[in-house]
């Protein structure tokens, strides 16, 4: 008899990928001639925020879209990204940005319905913290399932780990 094949379904964020992305807006930013005396940065907040100020409305989202382009081309999904709007302290702009991670109990029951649902018969998914393990005895199974979520569209970014 076969034994169980599995998958892990992740939303992590590759925290060098993220750095190296970060590094090359903040090195754009300084060479450019349009953010040239607007005072204009990009760096770290605490673990999971990055912060951008400048000192217009304008210039600081142009800042955040320098730095979802060096995501991009990094292979950093946006939809890790939760930038609040520019707010005005004294005579700058700020935007706040936190990088979310890990899948909420909420998204994670959303995403095993999908799989009960709409997925062979035989797979099972069970929620483990932040992450879902999902398993079944045949490896096709497996495959149609990371088909199936890869085929919706969540607003969350999802990846497929220790598929074993």
């Amino acid at each position: 008899m076969p034994s169980e094949s599995s998958f892990d379904i992740v939303s992590k964020i590759d925290r060098q990928e993220a750095d190296n992305a970060l590094n090359q807006a903040a090195k754009e930013i300084s060479n450019r001639f349009d953010f040239r005396g607007v005072g204009a940065s990009i760096a770290w907040s605490g673990e999971h925020g990055v912060e951008i100020r400048a000192n217009s409305e304008e210039r600081a989202k142009a800042v955040l879209d320098v730095f979802k382009d060096k995501l991009v081309k990094r292979g950093v999904s946006l939809k890790h990204l939760d930038p609040a709007e520019p707010r005005a302290s004294g005579k700058e702009y700020r935007i706040s940005i936190v990088l979310k991670e890990g899948i909420t109990q909420e998204n994670a029951k959303k995403v095993s319905k999908i799989i009960r649902d709409e997925g062979p018969s035989g797979v099972r998914a069970q929620v483990q913290g932040e992450e879902l393990r999902v398993s079944s005895k045949k490896k096709d199974d497996l495959q149609a399932v990371i088909s199936l979520l890869k085929s919706k569209d969540f607003d969350f970014a999802l990846q497929f780990t220790n598929y074993r």
